[in-house]
């Protein structure tokens, strides 16, 4: 594989696209304090979930968030929807620096920003009707909609496909996907210009799964919402999302149109994720299987230089001491930024491998005692 160098210094936009950004976000970071001692009043260290993380949004456009678990995606989301409040960086929105904007402050756009949660079990109010729950929003903002508020609500179940007469039930009469419906239709109320669905589907049955996100695509289609689509499934992710961005251990790695980033990923870690995707077209090109050593390193110390040189098998002395930036590679398209030292080649096929890619000891030996037995 070849071994590129970087030829362009850091852009922000990570697609070429017309107008201004909706969202800006440049360097966002979040450290979450670690008390220790007696009486737990003093700082011993911080677990860096996200740490410098810089992409950007354009209206009606869904931008995809991927990477295992713990690598900072949902504390990202929730820091975008400043629920949390970010320990570094800037969120700008439509021009606006909210990046420690108050209660005040925030009040004109938090109709335009709005979330969809991961649990729908958890993200409803047990104690209210359907009904209190989808029209709370308004409730808060003070909005009336022509015709009232529960002529409204009545419309939003329909449109997300629920019956207008659960207008008087309660979440426990409903299903999982059903409840998850609920919190899109609470998540229109407002008429957002941007939602952050922070792995809408990952706990619903698979069958179930499709609905949703078809359901999300068709609003997104017809109301020209911004989406940031938070997941692991990199299958849904690409069938959602018009560009993607790899999170590694709290940092952006990679991102660039669906298609540029699925045919041909530049950075290893990312080349490990796709390696893993099920293959559905038997006479398709061999992909090459990449199987990574070890687990995901600590946030509370993570490794110096670049943070997945731990588990990749290009690492070099360079890639401890100097932390790669996200940049412009050559040989990449425009927009299509990665964060390596040493780019894998631009593709995931494995014409000319012979053998898998395997990085895990144990199952290097398993497969060579099965070829000698």
């Amino acid at each position: 594989m070849s071994e590129n160098k970087t030829t362009t210094a850091v852009t922000d936009k990570a697609a070429p696209a017309e107008g201004r950004p909706l969202l800006e976000v440049k360097g966002l970071t979040k450290h979450f304090p670690i008390y220790g001692g007696f009486p737990f009043k003093r700082q011993v260290g911080a677990v860096q979930a996200v740490d410098g993380v810089t992409l950007d949004v354009f209206p009606g456009e869904s931008l995809g968030l991927v990477g295992e678990s713990g690598c900072g995606k949902s504390t990202t989301g929730r820091m975008l929807t400043r629920l949390l409040e970010p320990t570094g960086g800037t969120i700008t929105y439509d021009g606006r620096d909210i990046t420690h904007a108050g209660r005040k402050e925030l009040a004109p756009i938090r109709s335009e920003i709005q979330m969809i949660f991961q649990d729908p079990y958890a993200s409803l109010n047990p104690r209210q009707t359907v009904g209190k729950i989808i029209s709370g929003p308004m409730e808060i903002n003070g909005i009336n909609p022509p015709g009232g508020r529960e002529a409204r609500v009545r419309e939003l179940l329909e449109t997300v496909g629920l019956n207008p007469e659960h207008y008087n039930r309660f979440p426990h009469e409903f299903s999982g996907g059903q409840r998850q419906r609920i919190g899109v239709a609470r998540a229109l109320a407002l008429e957002p210009k941007l939602i952050i669905a922070d792995e809408p589907v990952s706990a619903l049955d698979v069958s179930i799964q499709a609905q949703v996100v078809n359901l999300l695509q068709e609003l997104q289609r017809e109301r020209g919402i911004a989406f940031v689509f938070i997941a692991h499934d990199l299958s849904i992710v690409r069938h959602f999302s018009q560009r993607v961005a790899v999170m590694y251990l709290g940092k952006v790695v990679e991102i660039a149109d669906r298609d540029t980033l699925y045919e041909g990923p530049r950075h290893p870690y990312t080349h490990a994720l796709l390696s893993a995707v099920p293959e559905t077209d038997i006479d398709a090109q061999k992909r090459e299987r990449i199987r990574l050593v070890g687990d995901v390193p600590s946030p509370i110390m993570p490794p110096s230089g670049c943070r997945f040189r731990t588990r990749c098998w290009k690492a070099q002395d360079k890639c401890a001491t100097e932390e790669p930036p996200l940049v412009q590679i050559s040989g990449n398209k425009p927009g299509h930024l990665t964060a390596c030292h040493f780019p894998e080649d631009p593709t995931t096929a494995a014409a000319d491998r012979k053998e898998d890619v395997v990085m895990d000891p144990a199952l290097q030996a398993l497969e060579k005692d099965v070829k000698h037995a």
